[in-house]
């Protein structure tokens, strides 16, 4: 290996074992340099996961490498036994997964966990290794380092999650990072705090970055190289500018093609009375108790205005924890109001009689951020999307049946309604969540984050899906997201909202060519899509 490389894999192959093994990656090459940024991406299944864990040797059972080297800091892992690996990984080569949660033991506080590390590779006692990871939570932007320590995961946001996974894997010093999609949970703002500093850390200590990601807009932004994997095979490599910006293969090219796009002549919506009005709404969640005190209700949304009118998309954008989607579903009736009201089709949700609750509960629906939790695993898809019309008068077996296969041909999934739901992909899942919520023919549609855990050109599917379904049946949808990228393709309104207030609304176009809130300005830089954008208009 030249010493120039930190990292050479060379003709890499992956299979799957048993009588009849599948390639899974197929002859992958690719060098990375001290310090240099590397970002590798695909849709699921390009096997940009598979190629990265074998790296450290971290591949699933039933998995084997056939054919290849790797090779790392002058060493040949493909050869390398198991002590020698256990050497390598932590200290020489650090791993950062998508959900700090399943990396982080909950029943452990957070010092002892990043203890771990530094007592299996570095000989220290016990006040030098404290010292080290105080040192370290600082560098990482943890408030208060000393008290984090006796503190448990989930006493932090998903956003200071993933900077404490950070620091325990720099606490080592390797000289490569593997990051693999490390914010695909994380709303924009906390994406963009958590890659800057881990781009700023790794170029302090001369580390080499791996990032492994389907968005690209975060390669444009934070990649100096990036490969491109389409089924298991490298089709294209090089400078990221000139990768995304001047794509050579079709593949490459699709998925920069698949990134949202700009409305420029969007249709003035009708004037007509609201679907939905929110009208002061206040939501409260209780405060924590003491022994001896209990205390003060926490206010999540906080005298909020908003409507939205048949054949109208508004979008309700911000970061965790603004309370967009507590907001949706309060307007659904899903959460209780402290305080103002909710109403549908002029009527109070909370003065609905009987037959008007069971009218609103067909006429409003709801399409969740990921569809696999939200479908029962042991319903036949026919089953799950005709279930919404089983109390709809006068509706007999037949016409169920008719709709759900029209409900199934509108949203692309023709013959689907006797499969599983651990049979069909991501993508195909969320538009089956799609066909149950317009099976009923609804007024309105609370779509809460419904293309975030997607590729990008699944996402595109599923946005121009809604759009298609939207201006035909002329339902009123609310979107909520973080991805203002998104929103500048799908919403003809944009609502803005910060710790549970409105800080701007207005027609998506006039909102992102004169951003008036400093919230605002903040979000729109922080979304990678629309950096991406401008590198591919350029």
């Amino acid at each position: 290996m030249s010493e120039a490389f930190l990292l050479e894999v060379d003709g890499l192959r992956i299979e799957t074992e048993g009588p009849e093994p599948r390639a899974l990656l197929e002859g992958l090459s690719f060098t990375l340099r001290p310090g240099e940024r590397l970002g590798i991406v695909g849709e699921s299944g390009s096997g940009k996961t598979m190629a990265t864990r074998a790296i450290p040797r971290l591949l699933s059972p039933g998995v084997r490498i056939v054919a290849g080297r790797i090779r790392f800091d002058g060493r040949d892992l493909t050869t390398a036994s198991e002590e020698e690996l256990r050497a390598v990984r932590g200290a020489g080569i650090g791993l950062v997964f998508q959900e700090p949660m399943t990396s982080l033991n909950p029943a452990l506080k957070i010092g002892r966990q990043l203890a771990e590390g530094l007592a299996l590779h570095r000989r220290l006692g016990d006040a030098e290794m404290r010292e080290r990871i105080v040192a370290m939570l600082r560098r990482v932007r943890i408030k208060d380092p000393e008290a984090a320590l006796d503190r448990y995961p989930h006493e932090f946001s998903g956003g200071m999650r993933q900077r404490i996974m950070l620091a325990s894997v720099l606490l080592l010093a390797p000289k490569l990072v593997i990051a693999d999609e490390p914010t695909t949970a994380l709303d924009t703002l906390s994406q963009r705090e958590v890659l800057e500093l881990m781009v700023e850390l790794t170029a302090e200590f001369g580390t080499g970055l791996l990032l492994i990601t389907h968005d690209l807009g975060l390669v444009a932004q934070y990649t100096d190289r990036a490969l491109v994997l389409e089924k298991g095979v490298l089709v294209e490599e090089g400078d990221t500018r000139q990768v995304l910006s001047a794509p050579k293969h079709p593949y490459t090219a699709k998925l920069v093609g698949s990134m949202p796009k700009r409305v420029e002549d969007r249709q003035p919506v009708a004037d007509t009375s609201p679907v939905l009005e929110i009208d002061g709404a206040v939501v409260e969640y209780a405060g924590k108790s003491g022994l001896l005190r209990s205390a003060a209700p926490v206010r999540v949304i906080d005298g909020v205005e908003l409507t939205v009118r048949p054949g109208e998309i508004v979008a309700l954008v911000g970061g965790s924890g603004s309370g967009k989607t507590t907001l949706g579903r309060a307007s659904l009736g899903l959460k209780p109001l402290a305080g103002g009201e909710i109403r549908f089709r002029g009527v109070p949700l909370g003065q609905m009689s009987r037959g008007q609750r069971a009218d609103f509960r067909r006429a409003a629906q709801l399409v969740f951020q990921d569809p696999f939790s939200s479908l029962d695993p042991r319903m036949r898809i026919g089953e799950i999307v005709g279930a919404t019309l089983r109390h709809v008068p006068g509706i007999d077996r037949a016409e169920r049946r008719r709709r759900v296969a029209a409900s199934l041909a509108d949203v692309g999934l023709t013959g689907f309604g006797d499969r599983l739901p651990h049979q069909m992909s991501g993508g195909q899942r969320q538009r089956v969540a799609i066909a149950r919520a317009i099976v009923g023919d609804p007024d309105l549609i609370v779509a809460d984050e419904p293309v975030s855990a997607l590729d990008l050109t699944i996402q595109l599917q599923v946005l121009s899906l809604m759009q298609r379904l939207q201006a035909e049946r002329g339902f009123a949808c609310l979107f909520i997201t973080h991805d203002l990228a998104v929103v500048e393709q799908i919403a003809d309104r944009v609502v803005v909202l910060d710790q549970g207030r409105i800080v701007e609304e207005g027609a998506t176009e006039a909102v992102f060519a004169d951003p008036r809130s400093g919230y605002t300005r903040e979000l729109l830089a922080a979304t990678p899509g629309l950096a991406l954008r401008a590198l591919a208009e350029a």
